[in-house]
């Protein structure tokens, strides 16, 4: 059965060109200048794993690795806002970087540790806008594969 769909899609594909179709198209609507592409971005530093527990400035991490990460990402939030409500977004950069964030400051303070671990890729961030001092933070957990 999937061939013979395939077949019937590969004749339908094949008849595009000799149907005229492709003349009533015209040009692609995008442009093609080869070469003008920009470079792709620099590969970002590679961060180290924090520890399971308490930061090197204090920064209570947890226990990240076998936490629930819906549970540990409220859990995060909680400690984020006891942590840095009120503060200045400076005094929550220099505290962050302490701990092993890398941040950004631009449209608004982006602090994140961003690693893989087995086949897992894990995210801490904690952001503030600009004009606001209530952080917002989160973790997210990706696995590929299974599980054992």
């Amino acid at each position: 059965m999937r061939f013979m769909i395939f077949a019937g899609l590969a004749a339908l594909v094949a008849l595009i060109p000799a149907s005229g179709l492709a003349d009533e198209l015209g040009r692609l609507p995008f442009p093609v200048e080869r070469g003008s592409a920009p470079p792709p971005p620099a590969p970002q530093t590679h961060q180290s794993a924090p520890p399971e527990g308490e930061g090197a400035a204090g920064f209570a991490f947890g226990q990240w690795r076998s936490a629930d990460p819906a549970a540990y990402a409220q859990s995060l939030q909680e400690h984020v806002n006891a942590r840095y409500a009120n503060q200045e977004a400076a005094t929550v950069r220099r505290d962050l970087e302490a701990n092993g964030f890398a941040c950004e400051d631009g449209q608004r303070l982006d602090c994140r540790i961003e690693i893989m671990e087995r086949a897992c890729a894990y995210d801490w961030y904690v952001v503030i806008e600009r004009g606001r001092r209530e952080p917002v933070a989160g973790f997210d957990q990706m696995c590929l594969g299974a599980q054992r």
